[in-house]
């Protein structure tokens, strides 16, 4: 590993601390950057996984100090987050390298369409539902969403900031604090089972949680009030780039290599 990709990795995981911390769908450059770096993208996967446990110790513990999370809230709707990502986890290690890459495409491409209408625009909090307790269809749908976010992470942001504002009815800046709350929860967990599968890679983790740490203390100081809009077109580029690459329309790794020098 050269300078080049150490700078590459660092940069690339402050936008993805940046933005999972003010919104979701950050993990679209993380996973591009190591699948266009090479490897494989199960590996990619797990080895993202680092950055997020990382970027959400930071954000949980600066929301913490502004006195703007919910604890208890969060615990409870963690615990059927935690169950779904071992599950999703477990379908993940075990999908064939082909298919899962397929996958990634596709659920990029349905990320684009989130972010292209960025829903934080048509989603607003209801005080009347912060005083109610949780219900059996909170607990299936946060099930859900960790289900989805022990798979691939890339995008949960968005339905998990859709979840709890439309069920618990916070703003936006109570929402991103439990989001990230809920993210820390099932993390550990999910990233337990890529190890147990030998699917991460140390060297590039460790190097990027540099960055998504950098990225979440600043975002979570922010809390919403800007910088989606700076970043929304640079995720809309590397969507499009990374999903034509792996349907194999362009071969980007090529490209990326002559950049580095390999």
């Amino acid at each position: 590993m050269d300078w080049i990709e150490i700078v590459v990795l660092i940069v690339s995981g402050v936008f993805v601390g940046f933005i999972n911390t003010l919104a979701g769908g950050g993990s679209i450059i993380s996973l591009s950057i190591l699948m266009l770096m090479g490897l494989p993208a199960n590996v990619a996967n797990g080895t993202n996984r680092i950055g997020i446990l990382v970027q959400n110790i930071a954000g949980v513990a600066s929301f913490r100090q502004q006195k703007v999370l919910e604890v208890r809230k969060g615990l409870l709707l963690g615990i059927p987050a935690v169950i779904g990502s071992l599950i999703g986890a477990m379908i993940a290690v075990d999908l064939n390298e082909d298919i899962f890459e397929k996958a990634i495409a596709i659920i990029m491409l349905i990320m684009l369409g989130f972010i292209l209408f960025k829903p934080q625009k048509f989603i607003h909090g209801r005080k009347e539902l912060n005083e109610k307790k949780i219900n059996i269809w909170q607990v299936l749908i946060f099930f859900g969403i960790g289900l989805y976010g022990g798979f691939i992470q890339l995008g949960v942001g968005y339905f998990l900031i859709a979840g709890i504002v439309l069920s618990l009815g916070y703003d936006l800046v109570k929402t991103n604090a439990l989001k990230v709350l809920i993210v820390l929860l099932y993390t550990p967990f999910s990233l337990a089972i890529f190890i147990l599968n030998d699917q991460v890679n140390w060297t590039y983790g460790l190097i990027l949680t540099i960055g998504t740490f950098i990225g979440a203390m600043v975002a979570s100081r922010l809390a919403v009030k800007k910088g989606v809009n700076f970043v929304r077109w640079v995720i809309i580029f590397v969507i499009l780039l990374t999903s034509s690459h792996l349907f194999g329309i362009l071969n980007i790794q090529d490209v990326f290599g002559s950049i580095i020098g390999k």
